[in-house]
């Protein structure tokens, strides 16, 4: 049975073959969204190229060895290097190695496991592929404001693999509740990405070997869900991993809970990025926290005054308006927010919408000291996010 091409965009090209055709289609549909929603961790994108040959694999007109071959020989052409970038080749050939993966239910639950997820994964798209670091990192996080989390010392990383993932080999969850279950599952998770062991392609890796494993032990899994949240789902374990004691801050497991309450029993909670932001803006009230009941006779603050501001400044600003809308919990490179706003003229974009918006510190770049950085991404900074949120909410 041949499927009729439908019109898709570039967030959800594979939802018609999810809901509306054969079962074996929606399968392959469903791993090819979780691989290609996996990028979003890095802020990458797919080319269209990768989205019609997918397709092709979801119809049964070419094996997942076809598309990796065709997909090699695409970026070996003339015309890839013209219509695509280095972040789509990267999406590209990691999309195709996920679903590769993912689709042969293949898992050796041992640090040799481990590291060979990470190596077909990014085989062909760093030299490191498989390899365990041999430096120390740190990673500015947004929901962080710019701290990082503490990862593992190098020279303790293979130890670290071997004890975490050797205590959930003989951790039994015979007599657990569902409820402590997915807490022993988020916490085991959050532990080996704290752990951090490659140089790039931690998340994605983790995300990989968790729903390998959480089918293993018999756990039906939601796909759908790292394709749509895979940011927030990489900012939770930030979050869960992240202790400062002089600013009162303790490891928070609430939003890793609350994904993988949603991945595994089917819950809604809620899953806002800004919603982990560890320093909000003043006025800004995440949907979890509680409201105090007002009084009876209401006093305007300065806090509902500069909600005022923001909000008068953001009537006057459409450009500004156009761009935090756009961006909302996104990291997009220049050209990706242009494609989306329907933009095309890129020095006009960046004097009257980008750099009016990071002057007035609405929208922040990940790389602020290399602004010619070749992964640059723009973001929102928590100022943007407020106004976005009360935007909303308006």
């Amino acid at each position: 049975m041949k499927i009729e091409h439908k019109p898709y965009d570039m967030t959800s090209p594979f939802a018609y073959y999810v809901r509306e055709s054969e079962p074996v289609y929606g399968q392959k549909a469903q791993m090819w969204q979780t691989a290609i929603g996996l990028q979003d961790v890095d802020g990458l994108k797919p080319s269209e190229y990768l989205i019609e040959t997918a397709k092709r694999h979801i119809e049964g007109d070419i094996n997942i060895e076809q598309v990796q071959s065709l997909i090699k020989s695409y970026y070996e052409t003339k015309t890839a290097r013209i219509h695509t970038t280095r972040g789509n080749e990267e999406a590209d050939k990691v999309s195709v190695n996920i679903t590769k993966l993912l689709n042969s239910n293949a898992l050796t639950f041992n640090t040799n496991g481990f590291l060979s997820v990470h190596r077909n994964l990014f085989s062909g798209v760093y030299k490191f592929a498989g390899q365990i670091r041999d430096y120390n990192i740190s990673k500015n996080e947004w929901v962080l404001d710019g701290d990082s989390v503490n990862y593992m010392y190098y020279q303790d990383l293979r130890l670290a693999l071997d004890y975490d993932i050797e205590q959930e080999r003989n951790f039994s969850y015979a007599k657990l509740s569902t409820d402590k279950m997915v807490e022993h599952i988020a916490k085991f998770v959050s532990g080996l990405w704290q752990i951090h062991p490659f140089g790039e392609g931690n998340t994605r890796t983790t995300a990989v070997f968790t729903i390998l494993y959480l089918r293993s032990i018999g756990f039906e899994v939601n796909n759908e869900l790292f394709a749509d949240h895979s940011w927030y789902f990489r900012n939770a374990l930030v979050r869960a991993n992240y202790k400062n004691a002089q600013k009162g801050i303790d490891y928070n497991y609430t939003f890793i809970n609350m994904f993988f309450r949603n991945l595994l029993l089917g819950e809604k909670n809620e899953l806002k990025n800004r919603n982990m932001l560890i320093n909000p803006p003043e006025g800004y009230i995440s949907p979890t926290t509680p409201q105090p009941t007002p009084e009876a006779t209401p006093q305007v603050t300065p806090q509902e005054n500069q909600q005022q501001t923001i909000k008068e400044a953001l009537n006057t600003t459409e450009n500004i308006t156009k761009l935090i809308d756009t961006l909302s919990d996104k990291k997009l490179t220049a050209n990706q927010i242009m494609q989306e706003m329907g933009l095309k003229d890129k020095k006009n974009f960046k004097a009257t919408y980008l750099n009016e918006a990071i002057n007035a510190k609405f929208v922040k770049m990940l790389y602020p000291d290399r602004p010619n950085h070749p992964k640059q991404k723009y973001h929102l900074t928590t100022k943007g996010l407020a106004i976005l949120n009360r935007y909303k909410q308006d």
